[in-house]
């Protein structure tokens, strides 16, 4: 049984119902898409919503006869925003017809790494030497099966726009660095100095959770599961119309980068709120944006 199924609602389903299920799916799938895989199979995905943007996913191939053989599941929520517009590389995982989505986000100051949700549409485009370049952008989402409610930093608007400034300066110096500029990795370097001997100083009298607003950076060892921390935008209470669980949608904004995430409702310690902060683990998952 997949980790994250209780992310969307299942906390509880036995293997026969989570057949049953696949067998509806098959029969009548809410959703469909065909391309040709790596192997030049006719791959197939076949996706059913159980609440707003989430539910599960089937991905397999057709035989002879039509018929639709599923190599694996997933579940999945979906986002409704542009996440980042970062050039994105695409690689296969060694054991499936799965993908991860690969760049290089200057905000999180790590390398993001995330489960390609459109692989249909992905292969539909590959062949063709300039389907990078028709990338709107990609829409990020993320399950959880492990959070909390955490209270906001007191922060007045000009220690506000002073953070926002300071951050913006930031990403200039990495994206300068990136292309070799040694007085950009010179000051960093500097900068990063400054800021350990900050918070070593200021983690002696003060907790770790008031001095870090958010973060977030790589959990465990699989390359798309990670460690945050952010600000609730927004928060919606949704319920799987199959299991009757009830499950959070939170939009969080985490090193400036805005993306929702579904987590069960008993899996979430405390009231998620506007203003407040979200922290926990997450597995990520995106769809790239092609243009028509």
């Amino acid at each position: 049984m997949h980790k994250f199924l209780r992310a969307v609602g299942f906390s509880k389903i036995t293997k026969e119902e989570l057949n049953d299920i696949f067998q509806k799916i098959i029969e009548r799938p809410m959703l469909q898409k065909v391309a040709e895989d790596s192997e030049g199979n006719e791959f197939a995905e076949l996706s059913i919503e159980f609440g707003d943007f989430f539910g599960l996913s089937l991905r397999g191939t057709f035989n002879e006869n039509d018929s639709f053989e599923m190599s694996y599941y997933y579940p999945y929520f979906c986002g409704n925003k542009i996440s980042t517009t970062e050039q994105i590389d695409i690689e296969k995982h060694a054991e499936k017809e799965s993908y991860a989505g690969i760049c290089d986000e200057v905000r999180l100051g790590v390398t993001l790494i995330f489960y390609l949700q459109n692989v249909a549409d992905y292969l539909s485009v590959k062949n063709n030497k300039f389907y990078m370049s028709q990338a709107n952008g990609t829409v990020l989402a993320a399950l959880s099966t492990e959070g909390k409610i955490l209270l906001p930093i007191n922060k007045d608007e000009h220690k506000q726009k002073l953070t926002e400034q300071t951050m913006n300066e930031r990403n200039g110096l990495i994206a300068a660095a990136r292309k070799g500029d040694e007085d950009a990795i010179e000051n960093l370097t500097l900068e990063d100095i400054d800021t350990y001997s900050l918070l070593s100083r200021r983690v002696q009298h003060e907790d770790i959770l008031s001095i870090v607003d958010s973060y977030f950076m790589p959990y465990g060892i699989e390359s798309d599961q990670y460690s945050i921390l952010g600000e609730i935008m927004d928060c919606r209470l949704l319920q799987n119309s199959y299991t009757e669980e009830n499950v959070y949608a939170i939009d969080i904004k985490c090193n400036d980068v805005e993306f929702p995430i579904c987590i069960n409702q008993k899996d979430l310690i405390g009231e998620p709120a506007v203003g407040r902060r979200f922290k926990g683990n997450i597995w990520l998952q995106g769809s790239i944006n092609y243009r028509d």
